[in-house]
């Protein structure tokens, strides 16, 4: 007789063969996007050991000297360190205060608009500008806002610190609430249209309809939004920050993707760089984790069931 320890692994077996065989076109679609993460995402991981040496583009990540900590202890050493984290969390706290709303507020008014034109018209000028490249945002957002032929006069907004992080925020929320909108507009259309009917049945005004029937409906969908752009809060935008930024403005420009971009391919520091990155990504994941469980234990949906 066989051990009945594998018993159970034969029974896994067997099930996955004959799930294959019924299912494997499901399969073979999955395996290209698995491949894809497997390539250029899980693969290029594993050279995060560069942080943790002195790496040489001759000995490559592999060869190069073990030098343990030493780069985690020379960047939580630097003067530069705690400026970089500071410019960072606020952005991206910001960042995530302006554009998480906006996008649900502007759904729910395209929701009771009932003419079509105009719901249609309004869809359009906000979707719009998600298409638009950052380069081309910012090269308006210069232009706008230029002491000489801007439309602020002589005011130099974009050489003054105090208002770079405005500047930044609210073109992204210009940029990205109409696309995000549609998330929130396609998670009304699945609200059962009974509600509202008992809703109106009973009494309800318009904003009580919309308090007690819509929000509710669209709450999972916003919890998983909001986990989402918390989880990105250490990963904003490089490249906007980068082009809006100056010498004028880099007390608060500066940031942590711009100082990698500077130190890992400008000053040619890789293993600083990729320490940078990867105390970002941490910080990233603990956040993720975090704000997973927080809302896990308040509304009862998260990322995992």
């Amino acid at each position: 007789m066989g051990s009945p320890s594998l018993a159970p692994r034969r029974s896994r077996w067997a099930q996955a063969q004959r799930s294959w065989r019924q299912h494997w076109q499901l399969y073979l679609l999955v395996s290209v996007p698995l491949a894809y993460f497997v390539i250029f995402k899980y693969v290029p991981m594993t050279f995060n050991v560069i942080a943790f040496k002195d790496y040489s583009p001759v000995l490559g990540a592999w060869d190069s000297p073990w030098v343990g900590l030493r780069n985690f202890e020379q960047l939580f050493n630097n003067p530069v360190f705690g400026t970089l984290v500071t410019n960072t969390l606020i952005l991206a706290f910001y960042l995530l205060l302006a554009s998480f709303p906006v996008p649900i507020l502007l759904a729910l008014a395209l929701n009771e608009v009932r003419n079509g034109w105009f719901r249609r018209t309004v869809q359009m000028v906000t979707y719009a500008p998600y298409f638009i490249s950052t380069v081309v945002v910012v090269s308006i957002t210069i232009l706008l806002l230029s002491p000489r032929i801007g439309l602020v006069g002589d005011v130099d907004i974009l050489g003054d610190p105090d208002y770079f992080r405005h500047v930044y925020v609210w073109t992204d929320v210009w940029q990205t609430a109409g696309y995000s909108a549609v998330i929130y507009l396609a998670a009304l259309s699945g609200i059962d249209p009974a509600l509202h009917e008992a809703a109106k049945i009973d009494g309800a005004s318009r904003l009580q309809r919309i308090r007690n029937v819509d929000l509710p409906g669209i709450m999972p969908t916003a919890v998983i939004m909001l986990i989402l752009g918390v989880g990105n809060m250490m990963a904003i935008g490089f490249e906007k920050a980068y082009l809006l930024q100056n010498n004028l403005n880099l007390a608060q420009s500066e940031i942590i993707p711009t100082y990698v971009y500077k130190t890992g391919l400008i000053n040619a520091d890789f293993s600083m760089a990729t320490a940078v990155g990867l105390f970002n990504s941490v910080v990233n994941l603990v956040l993720l984790l975090t704000v997973n469980f927080v809302a896990k234990r308040i509304t009862g949906n998260g990322l995992w069931r």
